[in-house]
């Protein structure tokens, strides 16, 4: 298995069922419909079964603060505001960014069966967890998947100290003959959530990842948040290609903002805020609208395995494929559970308490 049993003193294990039903039993308890709620459990537990531990159930407390302040509409009235046989402009009304993501997704998917392309974006809406979610569902059905999000602003643009740009994150989903192909990744060096895993557990950050409030490269992660900034994609400076991770977060800003007719991420603000102002773009491509499916599926393995068997760096044990990861990880923690650091886990006893329901049962 690719993820070995063991977990150290400060992990436990839950199984993905439990996870979901739990999550699933906080947002009910809430006021969210059990629709909705299950379309954020699998969200977020989608994460935590790929590895990403940042943007899994660790997360269900900024949903909850959310709900409790009135920056996330429960009820909201998701809706389109314009229309073609190709395109769609929708309001989610601030809605759950990821009950949003999936209609609009849908939506796509729905008009690139009719047309070969389906592009929806989405203003007004909240965080949507994992892109790649969104992303895979139109692998799912045979299609290219393309999913991206502006973000509250976390990351200095390249010569600048303050935070201006969202991580504004980007993901492409390609089915294959065997599992797909998923590109997901922040347009900064690290997603918000890896310094929050950091710092709950109370570790230095690595050097190269973020600045302090003076644009000194620093590791330590309290400086970041006492007004430092994450950097661009591909660290400080020009050296290394920091400004075409700044220009790809712009590239998203442009795309899910001020296409939608929503906002940059400067102006985005946290999911317990009023008026967030999150906004997506989608888009589903119908493969076969080009090229038979399976001639695509068979030209995409064969490149994959291409890639995977190419000449091999003496430091690392094999080249890996985009989303390859996550599928081994996902496999191994569907047989033997989720690991849930410690803190995590008191934090999600806390909620259930404070909401009424059944704490969440480790597995032994």
């Amino acid at each position: 298995m690719f993820e070995k049993g063991y977990i150290d003193e400060n992990y436990v294990r839950v199984s993905r069922d439990e996870l979901f039903s739990f999550v699933v039993k906080v947002l009910m308890k809430l006021g969210v419909p059990k629709e909705d709620a299950e379309i954020v459990a699998d969200n977020l537990i989608m994460a935590d079964l790929r590895g990403i531990e940042s943007h899994g159930v660790q997360r269900l407390k900024r949903y909850v603060d959310g709900i409790l302040s009135g920056g996330i509409n429960l009820k909201p009235n998701i809706r389109i505001v314009r229309e073609g046989a190709s395109y769609a402009l929708i309001d989610g009304d601030e809605g759950l960014g990821q009950v949003v993501g999936y209609k609009a997704m849908k939506l796509a998917i729905e008009k690139a069966k009719k047309s070969g392309i389906g592009v929806v974006v989405v203003r007004n809406s909240n965080h949507y967890g994992i892109a790649g979610y969104y992303a895979l569902m139109a692998a799912v059905e045979g299609m290219i998947g393309i999913s991206m999000t502006n973000s509250r602003p976390l990351v200095a643009p390249t010569g600048g100290v303050e935070r201006f740009l969202g991580t504004n994150p980007i993901a492409l989903a390609a089915p294959t003959k065997d599992k797909p192909f998923l590109l997901d990744m922040a347009t900064s060096v690290v997603p918000i959530g890896k310094l929050e895993v950091y710092r709950r557990k109370g570790k230095p950050i690595p050097e190269g990842w973020a600045i302090d409030s003076e644009g000194n490269i620093t590791t330590d992660v309290e400086k970041v948040f006492n007004g430092g900034a994450l950097l661009p994609l591909g660290g400080f400076g020009e050296l290394f290609g920091g400004h075409k991770g700044y220009g790809l977060s712009v590239m998203v800003d442009i795309l899910a903002g001020i296409l939608s007719g929503g906002t940059w991420s400067r102006h985005v603000k946290n999911t317990s805020e009023r008026h967030s102002e999150v906004d997506h773009f989608f888009m589903a491509i119908n493969i076969e609208a080009f090229v038979p499916l399976e001639e695509f599926k068979e030209k995409m393995s064969r490149m994959i395995e291409e890639l995977k068997s190419s000449k091999r760096h003496k430091d690392f044990e094999r080249i890996w494929i985009h989303g390859e990861k996550g599928f081994l990880t996902m496999q191994t923690r569907l047989k033997i559970g989720i690991p849930i650091y410690k803190k995590v886990l008191e934090e999600l006893n806390q909620i259930a308490e404070m909401v009424g329901v059944e704490k969440l049962k480790v597995k032994g």
